[in-house]
């Protein structure tokens, strides 16, 4: 998802000075660049996009219904700390779903929208606002069904194979790299002390982008040259249940966060 014309210009400067800086932590870099943005513009992109997820969340599909039927984890309408215990196994779908593929079901099964009217951007949005209720939350996923077990094995496992043409996979980056950079970003230490899990989903200033973990994962395929996983698909709930559970009781700092 982009934003408009406006925020690109605000975004390609903030980039600009960021590079003309050289090499600076990313994360005090991000909180110098929100700052710089919140001065100049007033109001950052991320309270945009939860704003058009809020509108999105309470509009009324083809059954009458709005995402308040919805149950995240926590009961019915209850989005209060919830993203911060996902993924989580639900009995109604009897799978484990992530706050994107949850989002999905509820718009087809509660609210009763046909899987090819669901807009990706339309899912970020409504992810942003849920997950907005989780700022300050700690993360509590567990493991207490057969499936979460079965998942987060499958996750542990594709986070340290290695395969395709290059010989590498997430532990190559994110274990034996981390302290390395990758262009202007050091490799983050996603299973430690940089608690990665919780700076997303977040809205990128350096790209002009909203993504959730889903895209972040589809970008690290990518970048390594294996085919994209595609969005809902089994091994990117596996490899963030795997995430998630290593970041137990880490606290969100802010969701949706502001990364470089």
């Amino acid at each position: 998802m982009s934003l408009g014309v406006g925020w690109k210009v605000a975004v390609l400067f903030l980039l600009a000075l960021a590079l003309a800086q050289g090499e600076v932590d990313p994360r005090e870099e991000a909180k110098r660049q929100k700052q710089l943005l919140l001065e100049t513009a007033g109001i950052l992109p991320t309270e945009l996009i939860v704003e058009q997820g809020k509108e999105l969340f309470n509009r009324k599909g083809p059954k009458g219904k709005t995402m308040a039927e919805c149950d995240f984890g926590l009961g019915k309408g209850v989005l209060d700390g919830a993203a911060a215990r996902l993924p989580r196994y639900f009995l109604d779908t009897g799978r484990v779903e992530d706050l994107d593929s949850r989002i999905l079901t509820c718009m087809t099964r509660v609210q009763g929208y046909k899987p090819e009217q669901i807009k990706r951007q339309e899912v970020v949005a409504i992810a942003f606002y849920v997950a907005s209720f989780s700022t300050g939350k700690p993360i509590q996923v567990r493991l207490l069904f057969p499936q979460e077990r079965e998942l987060y094995a499958l996750g542990e496992k594709l986070f340290y194979a290695r395969s395709g043409a290059r010989d590498l996979g997430c532990a190559t980056c994110h274990i034996s790299f981390v302290g390395r950079r990758a262009g202007v970003l050091p490799y983050a230490d996603v299973l430690g002390k940089d608690q990665s899990w919780t700076h997303w989903p977040a809205y990128r200033y350096s790209n002009d982008q909203t993504w959730t973990m889903q895209d972040r994962i589809r970008a690290c395929y990518g970048n390594i040259g294996h085919p994209q996983p595609a969005h809902y698909s089994l091994p990117i709930l596996a490899l963030e249940l795997f995430m998630a559970y290593q970041n137990n009781g880490a606290v969100v700092e802010e969701w949706p966060a502001f990364v470089r």
